[in-house]
This record gives C-alpha cells, sequence and structure tokens, in this order.
C-alpha cells in the first residue's frame, strides 16, 4: 500500500519525526530518571520513606500495565488514527505524572506510575506508526533509525536531568519534569502531525483487546515476581505465569476467528516479522539482564557512587545513537541480515569480556565495552524494525508497532526476571560455602542471614560492624556471580544471532529492495492476501 492511499504525505516529514521523537524518548527518559530517584524515593526525610517492596511497584505497576495494554494501544491507533492516539497517550502521561509529582505515600505513586504506563502503551506504538503511514518511503529506513535512537538520547540524558533536579529541587521534580515536555509534544503534534485516518468503519475487538491486557498482564507480573527472587514453581509466580499464557492462547485462538481483529495473525506468516520479532525478544533480554548486573557491579566490587555509575553507562547510549544513525548505510551495503548480525555478535562478545572483570578493571575499558555494546545493539535495533514494518499493511501499522513494542517490553522485563534469578542464586550458592568473618557466633541475630541474601545487604553490614573482610567477601561472591549470569546472557545473544541468520534470510526481508508500490505479488497465496487487505509482502 502506498503513503498516497493511507493519506497525504506531510509536507514537512522531519518535523514530524522530530515531534515523534521527543514524544516517544519521554518513555525512557521517565525510565532513566526514576533510577536515579530511587534512593531518594527510600529515604523517610527527603523522599516517601517507601520499603524495598513498593520501590519494586513503584516501576514494576509501570512496566505491567504498559506491557499488558500495547496490544490495546496498537488496535486504538489503527481504528481511530495514530495522531488521535498520541495526543491521548501523551495528556495521560502528562497527566499522571502531575499526580505523581505531588503523591503523599508510596501507594498514591505507584496508582500515577500505573497511570503512566498506560499513556505509554498509547505512545510507543503510535509514534512507530506515524513514521511508518507519514514518511516518503525513500525516507522510511532513516526515520526508523532517528524513531530508534531516542531509546539511547532518553537513557543519557535521564541521569544528567534527574541528577540535578535531585539537587536543587524536591523528589516530585523527577516527574513534574515530564509535564511541560508533555504540552510541547502536545502542540508539536497538533501543528505538525498529519490527520492520518483510522479504519473507522473498523470494530473494535473488545474482548480480544481484554484477553490481551489480562493476558501481557498475568504474564508479565509473574515475570516481575520472578526477579524478585521467588522461585519459579511458586504460587506468586506460577499461577500468574500459567493464567497469563492461557489468557493469551485464547487471545490468539479468538484472533483467528475474529472478522476485525485486533492483532491479524497473518502478519506472522512473513518470516521476517516472525523472525524479526524473536530477534528482538531474544536481543533485549540480553541487554537488559546484562544492565542489571553491571549497574551492580560498577556500585559494588567497582566501587563507583551511583552518579558515577550513571556517567559511566551513558557509554553505552551514545554507542546505540550511534549505531543506529549507522545502521542504513550497513544494510545497504551489508544487506540487513548481516548488520544485524554483525551488532548481535558485536553485544555478545562485550558479554563475554565481563568474565575478566574484577575489582581493579579500568574505568576505560569498562566505558570502551559499554560503547560497543551500545553500537551493536544500535545496529540490531533499527533493521529488524524496518524488516518488520516493511511488510505490515499501513492499516494495520499500529498493531504491527504494537508487536514490535511488546517484544522489547516484554524482553527486557524477561531479562531482568531471568539473569537476576542467576545471578543473586549464584551468590547465595557462594555465600552459603563461605565463612563469615568473624563466624557466626559473633555476627547479631539475623546478620548472617542478611549478608547471605545480597552483595548490597553484605556491603552494609559490614560498613556497620567494621568487618571490611565481610564486603570483600561479598564481593568476591558477587563477582562468581556475575561470571554465571554474564555467560547466560552471551547464550541469549547468540541465540539471536541463529534466528537471524537463518530468519531473515527468507526472500522479501531487506528493507532496501521493498516491492510496495511497484506491482503484483508474485505468489497466488500473497495475491490472494493482497487483495483482502490483510498482509502485503515486503
Amino acid at each position: 500500500m502506498s503513503g498516497a492511499a493511507a493519506g497525504a504525505a506531510p509536507a514537512r516529514p522531519w518535523a514530524v519525526i522530530l515531534v515523534v521523537v521527543c514524544a516517544q524518548m519521554l518513555i525512557w527518559l521517565d525510565t532513566s530518571i526514576l533510577n536515579v530517584a530511587v534512593t531518594t524515593l527510600a529515604d523517610p526525610s527527603r523522599g516517601l520513606g517507601a520499603s524495598p517492596a513498593e520501590l519494586e511497584w513503584v516501576a514494576g505497576a509501570y512496566t505491567l500495565v504498559f506491557a499488558g495494554a500495547l496490544f490495546a494501544g496498537g488496535a486504538l491507533a489503527d481504528r481511530f488514527g495514530p495522531r488521535t492516539t498520541l495526543l491521548a497517550g501523551l495528556a495521560l502521561f502528562g497527566a499522571a505524572s502531575g499526580l505523581g509529582a505531588f503523591a503523599p505515600n508510596p501507594a498514591w505513586l505507584i496508582v500515577a506510575r500505573a497511570f503512566m504506563g498506560a499513556g505509554s502503551a498509547l505512545l510507543m506504538p503510535a509514534t512507530l506508526s506515524v513514521i511508518v503511514r507519514s514518511t516518503p518511503e525513500e525516507k522510511r529506513t532513516r526515520a526508523i533509525a532517528i524513531w530508534s535512537s531516542s531509546s539511547g538520547l532518553g537513557v543519557a540524558v535521564g541521569p544528567v536531568v534527574g541528577g540535578a533536579l535531585l539537587s536543587h529541587f524536591w523528589w516530585g521534580s523527577v516527574f513534574l519534569v515530564n509535564v511541560p515536555i508533555v504540552a510541547l509534544c502536545l502542540a508539536g503534534v497538533a501543528a505538525v502531525v498529519p490527520g492520518l485516518d483510522g479504519a473507522r468503519g473498523r470494530k473494535l475487538d473488545l474482548p480480544g483487546l481484554a484477553l490481551s491486557v489480562l493476558g501481557l498482564g498475568g504474564m508479565v507480573y509473574g515475570i516481575i515476581e520472578l526477579g524478585s527472587g521467588r522461585a519459579w514453581y511458586g504460587p506468586h509466580v506460577l499461577l500468574p505465569l500459567l493464567l497469563g499464557g492461557a489468557l493469551l492462547a485464547a487471545f490468539v485462538a479468538g484472533q483467528r476467528r475474529s472478522p476485525a481483529p485486533s492483532l491479524d495473525l497473518r502478519l506472522f506468516r512473513q518470516p521476517g516479522f516472525t523472525a524479526g520479532s524473536v530477534v528482538l525478544l531474544l536481543s533485549f533480554m540480553a541487554l537488559a539482564g546484562h544492565l542489571f548486573y553491571a549497574a551492580f557491579y560498577l556500585q559494588g566490587p567497582r566501587g563507583l557512587s551511583p552518579a558515577d555509575a550513571g556517567t559511566v553507562m551513558i557509554a553505552a547510549a551514545v554507542g546505540i545513537v550511534l549505531g543506529s544513525q549507522a545502521s542504513p548505510a550497513m544494510s545497504r551495503l551489508l544487506s540487513a541480515r548481516w548488520t544485524v548480525a554483525a551488532g548481535i555478535l558485536a553485544t555478545a562478545a562485550t558479554y563475554v569480556g565481563y568474565l575478566w572483570f574484577d575489582d581493579a578493571t579500568s574505568i576505560v575499558v569498562i566505558a570502551a565495552l559499554l560503547w560497543i555494546q551500545g553500537f551493536g545493539m544500535g545496529l540490531v535495533g533499527t533493521p529488524v524494525t524496518a524488516v518488520m514494518m516493511s511488510g505490515v499493511p499501513q492499516h494495520l501499522a499500529g498493531a504491527g508497532s504494537a508487536v514490535n513494542s511488546v517484544t522489547r517490553q516484554v524482553g527486557g522485563t524477561l531479562g531482568v526476571a531471568v539473569i537476576g534469578s542467576i545471578l543473586s542464586g549464584v551468590y547465595r550458592e557462594r555465600m552459603a560455602d563461605a565463612a563469615l568473618p568473624g563466624g557466626s557466633r559473633d555476627l547479631p541475630p539475623g546478620a548472617e542471614e542478611q549478608a547471605r541474601t545480597s552483595a548490597e545487604a553484605a556491603r552494609a553490614l559490614a560498613g556497620s560492624l567494621r568487618l571490611p573482610e565481610l564486603a570483600a567477601t561479598a564481593d568476591r561472591a558477587f563477582l562468581d556471580a556475575m561470571y554465571a549470569a554474564t555467560l547466560w546472557t552471551a547464550v541469549l545473544a547468540l541465540a539471536g544471532f541463529a534466528v537471524c541468520a537463518v530468519g531473515l534470510r527468507a526472500r522479501g526481508t531487506r528493507p532496501e529492495h521493498s516491492r510496495e508500490g511497484q506491482g503484483e505479488p508474485e505468489g497466488p497465496d500473497e495475491r490472494r492476501e493482497a487483495r483482502d487487505g490483510h498482509v502485503e509482502t515486503a
């Protein structure tokens, strides 16, 4: 389907891209700012005195609603048009940010964060849908590259902005800062984003939307509980996972029979779309899991302050931005498949590099590996997204964008849960076998169990008891746990490489050779699907 068929291309496509990227960056900016504010929120005098469990749900409520409602956000973008959905998502995100800034207690903030997640679920699919539907085909891959790099910009700017706000204002400023940004984005969307029509005659599949929200929500809840250290076979983990899986299975079965599906499953008949989804899932699992233990490594055995650790992590964000911008040229030179493969191998090599890290590894070496890692992820995200979206009919761009967003979000959540569980499990094993300095009889009641729960707890205990040997023992156990976790992270990345090598070889998965608007599809099945308006070939 041509751009003209879906609506006239805007006179100022780059202005549209700028506005959409600013809206998309809000999601990443807010997430990275929250990471800086967690310690302040736990402080009873400067913050809300939130407990560790409450802090988990300040982040988890956002993730749960965000991931759970993404399919619904994509369906609404297709039904009412991405511009309308984008405006609604911005308004909801801004209002929830304002409410969260003045939260009198952690429960209020958790609810506000849940509504922010709902706003993000409307925002993310709509931004990519606007890019796909309003950008001329010859500029689309470059536009997607800029869209992908917004994550790196948000991650880089967030810690700097958050640190500055917390140094001069109260904790609520890290949420209130979203409000003026939202206001600017709303004005920009109203001024330059074209009124792309939705499928007004198409009915909303309300039962399907409800099943997708509840199913994804259940799965993500179970993953979050797994990441908090609960055993996978415990009821808090297993029941929501099983229930979420059953609801998602019912959702898929219903979509196959629905006359107006929220997610047209025939999109997955295209090898590029299916393989791209799996590659994104595995890549973001590996990246999120790695960044999780890397942050603890920098502030633990390596001994950096939170601000210094955040500064070092900016190297990865800069790499993502540069890799995203370089990926279109590399795709033309090497093909999308080999560009993605090169990016995955680069990130896998950086993960393996952590096997040689200790408490004295040079900051320059750490930053260099983080930059390579980010650059590699930049090479992955843009071509895979372009491949996936190149075969999606423009009237279903919201649904395709939702799948792209779900794989990133669920992959990141699952990566933290799985890799975090490996990290904590191996740490406990090493500490159980270690002879703690001072001996059990000389430690206060409960101190031995506290030290074996986490390296952070052991270091805090060592400081209060003036036992530096205990901190050193915890650091050694953490490094052993990190080595085990990084091996599994590399395995996830290499699994993504295998899917890329096999799945992205299929005909029609190179976005630079799109047949869109260049005649009839080649096979009888493809001609029939194109006539029905369900699937177009890439």
